[in-house]
């Protein structure tokens, strides 16, 4: 990923929290007949401050998981918030439009889980984690012991292990202050909720100028 200076962000918190906030992922890798891809969700498991591994599952049908044998190279895409940005917000006049964005790249090499018990354990961590009150707190518990066994027949359950992260929030910080003040107010006035959030990072990762 193009990083220019500005935009390179190495706090693995921050960058941790974008992925475990966008966790609905883009996982790249390279097939027989090229690259494939799918959108799925990945749970990040860390150890303190290392990237640890990137847990995950395909259906058995999705033939992208034949390619995950420990030694090939996958890449798992978080895309964050986004937003335009328009040059009128910008207190300097010769500017043209821009986009501004976060986003995280995750490099490992993903390996298939064979063990029922673990891509149990794995669903369950899944469910686990985006289950609320709101959602009722449903659990994999409700369901017939041979009802997730068959289930279970239809997936293939995979771990990543973190071995790059790249991090990319392009957020202003190239701009002057007064420009940067201008980009955020419009971006907060524009009454988007996304749009809101961009300004609010752009605040948080502002340089000191």
């Amino acid at each position: 990923m193009y990083r220019p200076r500005h935009f390179d962000i190495e706090d693995k918190s921050a960058l941790f929290r974008v992925m475990r906030d966008n966790s609905f992922a883009l996982l790249v890798s390279a097939g027989t007949g090229g690259l494939v891809a799918s959108h799925i969700p990945l749970f990040l498991e860390t150890d303190g401050d290392k990237p640890g591994r990137l847990l995950g599952h395909l259906a058995r049908q999705n033939e992208q998981w034949r390619s995950f044998d420990g030694t090939a190279e996958a890449m798992a895409v978080f895309q964050g918030v986004h937003a335009y940005v328009s040059p009128s917000w910008y207190v300097s006049e010769v500017m043209v439009p821009t986009w501004n964005y976060v986003a995280v790249h995750a490099y490992g090499r993903p390996q298939t889980v064979g063990d029922p018990a673990r891509t149990r354990a794995h669903l369950e961590r899944l469910v686990a984690t985006y289950e609320s009150p709101a959602t009722g707190l449903w659990s994999m518990a409700r369901l017939p012991d041979d009802y997730v066994q068959r289930m279970i027949k239809g997936i293939v359950a995979f771990e990543m292990p973190i071995e790059r992260l790249e991090g990319k929030f392009k957020l202003s910080q190239n701009r002057s202050a007064a420009d940067r003040d201008g980009a955020i107010s419009g971006l907060e006035k524009s009454g988007d909720a996304v749009a809101h959030e961009v300004a609010r990072l752009m605040r948080e990762f502002a340089p000191s100028d």
